[in-house]
């Protein structure tokens, strides 16, 4: 299953949108709120049930005690999101200044995540709030860059405007750069469009030359919902935004089994890939002579 961290450039909706692919899974799914601003489900959606002794920040402390307390501190702070157990949170810090204190424990959390996915089957999404560039290089505080670095995919979520675009355009070269010296590959980085203003996906991939991994449609009622809280909209299990981040969701596990087959099967050599092309066009012909 994918570990899939999104970022955005400037507030585009990526705690929503990482709730929504949460919560539509067709499988286990965990929601690591790990943006370094801080988190907002315990305070919206859960309307303050979580209080400050359960989440994120706990999970320093634990770290540097070793990898057997940080599991079981992990598996102690998780909040279910449904009453059956599948979708399950573990919320974010509720004060910035505790953003310091995870700058250590981020490389043993993104183990941890990615044993969930492995051995645990759940569709890990990590919500890595926005991007903080210093120097052209992710901010080791004010960005948990060691999630993006190990992720399966790192997805920027935009909208279709041309201020959102504008705002990607000056992010995703440093992003690029940062994932292939130190991530797994700049071919980890996709888009998640949230379908608000005029561009399309095919537009949006042109302009920021970065493939549209998925789209949502934009759904105010049901996000209100999923930032603030209270009462959900009538028809909110059948909603669009729902329905379609099911398909999201789909497409990014896709996107990164490709991905993952890319790096276990990498391009043939030139010489390769010609005799691979004269075979299929012998195939197409005919089939090969004898004689």
């Amino acid at each position: 299953m994918p570990v899939t961290t999104l970022v955005s450039a400037k507030s585009c909706g990526v705690t929503t949108t990482a709730l929504a692919l949460t919560l539509a899974s067709k499988r286990s799914s965990l929601l690591a709120e790990c943006d370094p601003a801080g988190g907002t489900i315990r305070a919206g959606l859960l309307g303050g049930q979580v209080n400050a002794g359960v989440g994120l920040y706990h999970l320093a402390r634990a770290e540097r005690t070793g990898p057997e307390a940080l599991a079981h501190a992990f598996a102690s702070h998780l909040w279910h999101l449904d009453q059956a157990g599948h979708r399950k949170l573990l919320p974010g810090l509720t004060d910035p200044a505790q953003a310091a204190a995870l700058a250590r424990t981020w490389p043993a959390l993104a183990d941890v995540l990615h044993v969930m996915a492995q051995q645990a089957g759940h569709d890990v999404v990590i919500d890595g709030g926005r991007l903080a560039l210093e120097a052209g290089h992710l901010h080791p505080t004010l960005t948990p860059a060691p999630l993006l670095y190990r992720a399966d995919l790192v997805l920027l979520v935009v909208r279709g405007t041309e201020q959102s675009l504008a705002l990607a355009r000056h992010v995703i070269p440093p992003l690029r750069t940062e994932l292939t010296e130190r991530g797994s590959g700049a071919d980890a980085l996709g888009l998640l469009l949230i379908e608000d203003g005029t561009f399309r996906a095919h537009q949006v991939s042109a302009a920021l030359g970065t493939p549209v991994i998925a789209a949502l449609p934009y759904a105010p009622d049901v996000a209100h919902y999923l930032t603030a809280g209270g009462h959900p909209p009538r028809g909110y299990g059948r909603s669009p935004l729902l329905r379609y981040a099911r398909t999201a969701a789909e497409q990014i596990e896709a996107a990164a089994a490709r991905r993952q087959l890319q790096q276990q099967y990498p391009p043939a050599a030139p010489q390769l890939a010609g005799i691979l092309q004269r075979l299929n066009q012998q195939h197409a012909d005919g089939g090969v002579k004898h004689g």
